[in-house]
């Protein structure tokens, strides 16, 4: 009995394909999300990310703020099928200012996508993420999108993607062109060309209905092939296909899997071209979940269960003001009403009402498997960070944060709503949509947050969620930094008040930190206040506020 467990663990993991879509905003990420759940039968009909009033919103966009400026800004875990496999998709922030959200999230990920508009390449924020995925060593794949509008030619973008980002490119579709008309890609291995047809396309955009069938092709030499492209397009064709086969390198998996080199694929996500091709090369490529470094070293995926938890939600119900805890299962296997160990607390809990994703809708679990990720109701218990085991005390890698460069002080048009407003900040701090930090000498509380646009989101938040009208004003702080004494002494912050050495406060967790308006000052308090560290984040503190040990 115990050899059919073990095999069936085994057998559950291996159909696991857990993954992040990286991108810079607009190129198409959430449309291309959309397309994949379309794919795998999760949905019927594909919304539009630019939709107009009356229009359905996109299923990865749920909160309220996302589906009125058509951008995402939290990130959403979409749990599929496609072809025996079990999917978990973690869509994604594409907007810089939640770039943070994003980084929590790939470490959820065994691979990553990376999104490219075909006009556009490399931009700002996909260099960001890509060095996340980089320092992770992990797989990435890259879909060049928007294929059906003018762009760059497909060399210009190899070359751009190897030398800025510094990872091989072996492409696996090649985009085939009539004249100057886009007319279908060529798979390299499978020798397959699929045709595009843009009329349909136009006309079926958001009933989502499947490309042209692939048509197999005996060579680059086939007769079919040089008569959808005429005499000009497949002159053009065959030279690039020359190039191509002349670098002679095979597909490398050990580089491939090592994070060093990214098969790459071509198509329109709007117009579902290329996007089957892409999701169907990407079940055989990308692996199964792998061991998680923790405190004893590497956890096997078929060890006993484990994981983490990366993202935390409040309100996703509204009915019900819930807070959901997003967790990564790494090892074993998962049962509804198992007992755990909360590492952190060393407290032993029950993980009762386990939930599974698509977006904001909430299915109830049995059981989950290593790369399964799974909503656990949060009762305030829960850390961005937390390890849950089966018994075993360790921990995961901590996620790293960032330090804040926007700064403000927040206060209430109505007075009666201080409880209100101390609830749902201390929430919005928790799941890391910004930090906050109490004055130690008093006052309205100050939030600390990477993007502006975090800020907005937070007030627009305190008031749907909360009914909380909620002024901020900048301060003119630039950076944060975590203060403790050589000696292990408490850190007498009023100091750095009197004399006037930056602003002094604690964070969510209690833990002293100082706010500065530059170097200068930083510098000023270095000079004046001897044997005190200055940490950029608050990783190695301890929580010193008795109430949120």
């Amino acid at each position: 009995m115990a050899d059919d467990d073990n095999r069936n663990l085994l057998r559950e993991i291996e159909r696991r394909r857990t993954f992040a879509i990286i991108s810079h905003p607009d190129a198409g990420k959430t449309t291309l999300t959309e397309k994949l759940l379309l794919y795998g039968g999760a949905i019927q009909l594909a919304g539009s990310v630019k939709a107009k009033r009356g229009r359905v919103s996109a299923v990865s966009d749920w909160m309220e703020m996302e589906k009125e400026r058509g951008i995402s800004i939290t990130s959403s875990v979409l749990q599929f099928p496609f072809r025996g496999l079990a999917m978990n998709l973690l869509d994604t922030p594409g907007h810089a200012d939640f770039s943070e959200d994003t980084y929590r999230t790939l470490h959820a990920a065994d691979g990553a996508v990376m999104l490219l508009d075909c006009a556009k390449g490399v931009e700002a924020q996909t260099k960001k993420l890509f060095r996340v995925c980089k320092q992770r060593k992990m797989p990435i794949f890259s879909f060049v999108n928007k294929l059906d509008r003018p762009g760059r030619e497909p060399f210009d973008l190899i070359g751009e993607v190897e030398n800025v980002l510094g990872i091989g490119v072996y492409p696996i579709t090649w985009p085939i062109y009539r004249g100057a008309t886009f007319r279908g890609i060529y798979h390299r291995e499978k020798k397959q060309v699929t045709l595009f047809d843009d009329k349909a396309a136009r006309s079926s955009s958001l009933a989502g209905s499947h490309e042209v069938a692939p048509v197999a092709v005996t060579g680059v030499d086939d007769p079919l092939l040089k008569k959808e492209l005429d005499e000009e397009g497949y002159r053009r064709f065959m030279d690039e296909y020359e190039l191509l086969e002349a670098a002679g390198d095979a597909f490398d998996r050990d580089k491939f899997m090592a994070g060093d080199v990214s098969p790459m694929f071509f198509g329109s996500a709007m117009n579902n071209f290329g996007v089957e091709a892409f999701l169907e090369d990407f079940c055989g490529r990308m692996p199964p979940p792998a061991p998680h470094h923790a405190s004893t070293g590497n956890i096997a995926p078929d060890a006993p269960f484990s994981g983490f938890v990366f993202k935390i939600q409040a309100n996703m119900d509204k009915a019900h003001r819930d807070r959901i805890a997003f967790f990564r299962v790494c090892s074993g296997k998962f049962d509804r009403n198992m007992k755990v160990l909360h590492v952190r607390t060393g407290k032993t809990m029950r993980l009762a009402n386990p939930t599974t994703f698509l977006a904001a809708e909430r299915t109830i679990v049995e059981d989950g498997y290593a790369g399964d990720v799974i909503g656990l109701y949060d009762p305030g218990v829960f850390e961005i960070g937390d390890t849950l085991t089966a018994g075993k005390a360790f921990k995961y890698d901590e996620i790293p944060s960032f330090a804040p460069e926007h700064f403000v002080r927040v206060s209430m048009m109505d007075p009666m709503r201080r409880k209100q407003m101390k609830k749902g900040l201390d929430q919005l701090a928790q799941e890391g949509t910004i930090q906050l930090y109490t004055p130690e000498r008093g006052g309205d509380p100050i939030l600390g947050a990477v993007g502006r646009l975090q800020l907005e989101v937070v007030k627009f938040r305190l008031k749907s969620e909360y009914d909380v009208d909620a002024r901020i004003e900048p301060m003119s702080c630039e950076f944060a930094r975590w203060v403790s004494r050589e000696d292990g002494e408490d850190v007498d912050l009023l100091r750095f008040d009197r004399e006037r050495l930056g602003v002094p406060a604690r964070d969510v967790r209690g833990r002293p930190v100082v706010l500065f308006a530059g170097d200068w000052q930083l510098n000023s308090a270095k000079r004046e206040m001897s044997g005190i560290n200055y940490a950029e984040t608050a990783r190695g503190l301890a929580a010193t506020n008795p109430e949120n040990p």
